[in-house]
């Protein structure tokens, strides 16, 4: 009876020995994956050396391992500010960033989390680029340099969050927005411009036209000019008995008769139709 009592603190015994052991071994390794970084921290102390992907080991049950996500991550922020000619300017920025695995125990000793990183570091950092980036122009130069608006603000945003560990990837301008009097104002400003461009199109337009009938008076003029040239000249008469003729057939007349030109005229022939005159003649008593 006592041996087999004995068996059964054995076995007790033993399976507690087992489970602190598995329980020591288990907890004196640490698998990093992929994607991530570790810090170690020995009695509340993070330890030097960014654990990366792979097993690592460390102090059993004395210890604690933080993983981080160094993939790519988003994170979108509004912002305002004021531009160079005082205008107010909003903006709203999607930002992709990760965290430089060799740096996670700096983020660990300084801000914990990742989510205290991103509130309390990147949201304040962005705030302050968007407001060096927009003082540098005015709030027009904004709208038609949006793309250096964008460069001076990636810039100035990179450069304060490479001391927290956090390597800025790309910055996207979501939306921009200006007050509703500077938005009025530039429409008016377009409006206005649009209808400075019409007045130069009209007024080119009726110069154009001017032109076009100072040149068909002076085609004209020298036309009448070369016909006097030409009047005046020997033959010059029967010049101007053609142009008689056609001018009467053009306006639709029959061919007469008979055709006289008179010798005494100035060079207009005299016309006259043959049958008019015997039927007037036949009327006669």
């Amino acid at each position: 009876m006592k041996s087999k009592y004995g068996q059964s603190w054995q076995a007790i015994l033993g399976g507690i020995v087992l489970a602190v052991l598995i329980l020591v071994a288990s907890s004196s390794f640490v698998i990093i994956n992929p994607g991530e970084a570790g810090v170690i921290s020995i009695l509340g102390k993070a330890r030097d050396g960014a654990l990366l992907e792979g097993i690592h080991i460390k102090p059993p049950l004395i210890s604690k391992v933080d993983v981080y996500d160094v993939t790519v991550q988003k994170f979108e922020v509004p912002a305002q500010s004021a531009t160079r000619d005082l205008q107010d300017l909003t903006a709203r920025f999607a930002i992709n960033f990760r965290l430089d695995p060799t740096q996670v125990v700096n983020v660990r000793r300084t801000q914990g989390t990742l989510e205290n990183l991103v509130s309390k570091i990147i949201a304040p950092q962005t705030q302050e680029s968007f407001k060096i980036a927009a003082a540098r122009r005015t709030a027009e130069e904004s709208i038609t340099k949006r793309n250096e608006l964008k460069q001076d603000f990636d810039m100035a945003l990179s450069e304060r969050l490479k001391k927290y560990a956090v390597i800025v990837l790309d910055t996207s301008v979501i939306d921009l927005n200006f007050s509703t009097e500077f938005a009025n104002a530039v429409e008016d400003k377009q409006i206005a411009e649009q209808r400075a461009q019409r007045a130069v199109y009209i007024a080119r337009e009726a110069e154009q036209e001017a032109q076009a009938e100072i040149n068909r008076a002076q085609g004209k003029a020298e036309a009448q000019r070369l016909l006097a040239e030409t009047l005046k000249a020997q033959g010059g008469q029967l010049v101007l008995q053609k142009e008689a003729i056609e001018a009467w057939r053009e306006g639709g007349a029959q061919m007469p008769n008979v055709l006289v030109l008179g010798g005494d005229s100035p060079g207009v022939p005299f016309l006259f139709n043959l049958g008019e005159v015997q039927k007037a003649a036949s009327l006669t008593p």
